[in-house]
């Protein structure tokens, strides 16, 4: 998956580490890179996650460690995508197990009455079905 950098060169896609106020460091951000000219920005699918978890930490978070694949599906996915004991499996592949997954254990939550992680389970399939065919294209 690539993008035109504003220098005329191609972007690609990577997962990096961001850094909030110097203190919380985010994991496996999917970031579009430009080798030529170091252009970063952040791949807009994600940008409300990123954006969300970055409002919860407030104008002075203690240091602190996150992985934004806990957080992205659309991140967890790529970092499936990319592990090298997956690199015969199709996209499509990855993306049913995980939801094939998720929908699991919504019904495990469910059956516990556990709310919070109903919604939480919800929250996280919605976002694969948001994106499905921008992640197909990777």
């Amino acid at each position: 998956m690539q993008k035109q950098c504003k220098c005329g060169e191609l972007m690609g896609i990577r997962l990096r580490t961001v850094i909030y106020q110097n203190k919380v460091e985010i994991e496996n951000v999917p970031i579009f890179s430009c080798d030529s000219c170091n252009r970063s920005e952040v791949f807009p699918e994600v940008k409300p996650e990123l954006t969300g978890l970055i409002g919860t930490l407030g104008g002075n978070p203690d240091k602190q460690q996150f992985l934004f694949n806990e957080v992205s599906e659309i991140a967890h996915l790529m970092m499936k995508a990319t592990e090298k004991n997956r690199a015969d499996d199709s996209v499509e592949m990855i993306i049913d197990e995980r939801i094939n997954e998720l929908l699991d254990l919504l019904l495990l939550s469910q059956s516990l009455h556990d709310e919070v992680w109903s919604e939480d389970l919800r929250k996280r399939l919605s976002q694969i079905a948001k994106h499905a065919l921008t992640v197909q294209d990777f």
